[in-house]
């Protein structure tokens, strides 16, 4: 069975050749040797992803062992045996025998007691400049720990798994071993399984060691107070957590300690679907730099990205480091949270753009992770559809959801940090009939929820939801304060409310009794 050492050794002795920790000029000229990608005008790296333009969910699997068998959230994950692992290992390191390896040696975790040295091992070029955008790099702004953890992710996107040689379910694989830390990445060249596979392995850890894992971006105010946002894909977490007067923290991926948050990552995966240089100009910025790569970004016969165009996919990306934005924290790390930020993008017209939350109501949003797709983005999808992932990431949190529930229930009570519910979504109907609320007075509620504000202003209770809501913020229209009154039918926004506040108890159910109680929506008030 190999150990790190003795897998990156073997890998070492049987490849064509090994580059260590090349920097970016080298990876990009390499990945432009090897065909793999084109510049744009601009010199960022576009490159194409394949067939698989997002993550493979149903493909990742954790090695069912000791560590695990009694702790992962088996629901959620599928089961490796380790001898079906090892095997997979096996001949993941076979198939790169005689290849040309590009190895980078990482760390995840800004604080430098809880760090993890991450090696990559991969024989795309690009996919090596992917990651080094995105980790830190020892000796840039972060310190680096006494003892990291070692992290060995074999990375082989040509190589097809047999479900039948490796108990897998297909050619692609994300095998993730725990008690190793040792990744193996098949069948896949979308590169933010390698991303992700690393938070993966985070969120196991880490409750163990007190700290609540989180998929959230983080920023600091001008007293030095941090703000976490949560959010799932087209919400607006990577947007609004942007902001040339809060330095950022991190884009993705925290961890909550007694001390603080820290950042998991050293770069940014910013969705760039319909990217604006208006509304979102520091990462439109940061998409025209040297070494940014474009994940599946159209680009013109000039060869200037087209934002608008997804023929080849709606998950459009660019992967770039955090230090090529204007603000950024120092160290990537920021005190004790003071405001906490679940953001949803609800489709159905029937949430209000911004809510006051307790701490109970939090942690059942928390819970419930709750967005809306819209009609056409995705095939068979025609009337807005609930989305609920709890912990606004379930896909990367191995251990079952009210491990972390519990755990933010703690930091919030010890911290006293504020939480919001900030609907980035539709208004006056449902998409198709609605309006998407404007970016500006959702940068207007979100400023004053972040300096206090909203603290003393009039509130109103929502007799469905429960939560509080402002009745007038300067800058806002008032009437967008109160969906209800925004829909040209109140009695069509009723019958929505209901089934809204009906998916998200339909959805908690699998949490126990709590679905019929507080802090849910308040069924019984309303008639059907």
């Amino acid at each position: 069975m190999f150990d790190h050492d003795t897998l990156r050794s073997t890998i070492a002795a049987s490849a064509g050749s090994v580059s260590h920790n090349d920097i970016v000029p080298v990876l990009v000229a390499r990945a432009l040797q090897g065909d793999e990608c084109e510049l744009t005008a601009d010199g960022a790296v576009s490159v194409r992803t394949g067939a698989f333009t997002g993550r493979s969910p149903k493909d990742k699997f954790i090695v069912r062992d000791a560590l695990t068998a009694d702790s992962v959230w088996w629901d959620n994950s599928g089961a490796m045996s380790p001898a079906h692992f090892s095997v997979l290992l096996e001949d993941a390191v076979a198939a790169l025998g005689g290849l040309n390896v590009f190895r980078q040696d990482l760390l995840a975790g800004a604080d430098p007691r809880l760090q993890y040295g991450v090696t990559v091992l991969t024989p795309s070029a690009w996919h090596a400049l992917f990651i080094r955008n995105l980790l830190i790099r020892p000796g840039e702004m972060v310190q680096t720990g006494a003892n990291p953890t070692p992290v060995t992710i074999v990375h082989v996107p040509q190589f097809k798994a047999d479900p039948a040689r490796h108990g897998c379910r297909s050619e692609t694989v994300i095998a993730l071993d725990m008690s190793r830390n040792i990744v193996i990445i098949t069948g896949t060249s979308y590169a933010g399984e390698i991303k992700k596979s690393v938070f993966s392995l985070f969120n196991f850890h880490a409750p163990r060691q007190g700290v609540l894992p989180m998929h959230c971006s983080a920023n600091l105010g001008k007293d030095g107070e941090a703000a976490l946002f949560f959010g799932l894909s087209g919400t607006g977490k990577t947007t609004l957590s942007n902001d040339p007067d809060r330095p950022l923290i991190g884009d993705d991926e925290h961890g909550w300690s007694d001390d603080g948050v820290f950042n998991l990552e050293g770069g940014c995966y910013a969705k760039t679907v319909k990217l604006s240089a208006t509304a979102e100009p520091e990462i439109f910025a940061a998409t025209k730099r040297f070494g940014t790569v474009l994940e599946n970004v159209v680009l013109d016969d000039a060869k200037v990205p087209d934002f608008d165009d997804v023929s080849l996919t709606e998950n459009t990306r660019a992967a770039y480091p955090i230090h090529v934005l204007p603000a950024i924290a120092k160290g990537s790390v920021g005190g004790t949270p003071k405001t906490v930020v679940f953001l949803t993008a609800d489709a159905f017209g029937v949430l209000p753009p911004i809510a006051r939350l307790t701490p109970d109501q939090a942690v059942y949003h928390f819970l419930s992770g709750y967005t809306a797709k819209v009609a056409g983005t995705e095939r068979g999808i025609t009337e807005p559809q609930a989305t609920f992932s709890a912990c606004f990431g379930a896909p990367f949190m191995p251990l079952h959801p009210t491990v972390y529930g519990e755990m933010l229930a703690e930091k919030l009570r010890a911290s006293g940090a504020s939480a919001w519910l900030i609907n980035t979504g539709w208004t006056g109907g449902g998409y198709g009939v609605g309006k998407r609320i404007d970016i500006a007075s959702t940068r207007r509620l979100l400023s004053a929820a972040l300096n206090g504000a909203l603290d003393d202003i009039a509130m109103r209770t929502d007799e469905l939801f429960g939560f509080e809501v402002p009745v007038a913020v300067p800058g806002v229209d008032s009437k967008l304060l109160t969906p209800r009154l925004t829909w040209a039918d109140a009695a069509a926004y009723d019958r929505q409310a209901l089934h809204l506040a009906g998916l998200f108890r339909a959805n908690f159910e699998k949490f126990g009794d709590a679905a019929n109680a507080e802090p849910g929506p308040r069924m019984a008030q309303a008639a059907e």
